[in-house]
């Protein structure tokens, strides 16, 4: 592995950090043992600037590139955002309808499908396909209720874990 510039992120496949490098895990570190990392990253991901510093913490997290890309909003170094788990409230559900139609006429099939109504019951039948003579009948608005728990949805994309570490050793960089 080439010297990497001292505070350099990068992702690595190994269950440990090498020498030289730190977990992105927001680990406290000491301003003393570790001055020029701390020159470089200051308190942005934590600390109290005394004593301790913070390094990033992307467990669990995507990096992003700071500053405002078209039509994007502005992202500060060291923000953090977004959420591993959502609840959606039925606010933010798109506006929709669910169409529940019943015939009186007697049923002929014995399961739901895409051209069946429910029907009148007629033997072991609830379903039918033949409404001819009989209009459909909306059900009361009592018969058809909210459901769900409210129950926090995974809201992570896609994601193949791997190790992001920070060089706490290495070229002091230099601004160009």
């Amino acid at each position: 592995m080439s010297t990497p510039y001292l505070g350099e992120i990068r992702l690595l496949p190994y269950t440990f950090a090498p020498v030289g490098w730190a977990d992105c895990d927001g680990s406290m570190l000491s301003i003393n043992d570790n001055q020029a990392l701390f020159a470089l990253i200051g308190t942005t991901y934590g600390g109290d600037g005394q004593i301790t510093f913070g390094l990033p913490d992307l467990r669990g997290r995507v990096p992003l590139h700071q500053g405002q890309g078209q039509g994007l909003s502005v992202r500060v170094i060291g923000e953090i955002a977004g959420y591993e788990s959502v609840s959606l409230t039925a606010n933010q559900l798109p506006a929709h309808t669910h169409s529940f139609s019943a015939t009186s006429a007697a049923a002929s099939a014995t399961a739901p499908g895409g051209n069946v109504q429910l029907g009148a019951l007629s033997g072991d039948f609830m379903y039918t396909s033949d409404i001819t003579g009989s209009a459909s009948v909306s059900p009361a608005p009592t018969m058809i209720s909210s459901a769900g728990s409210s129950a926090p949805h995974d809201n992570t994309m896609p994601t193949l874990t791997v190790r992001f570490c920070i060089a706490t050793q290495g070229i002091f960089p230099t601004q160009s």
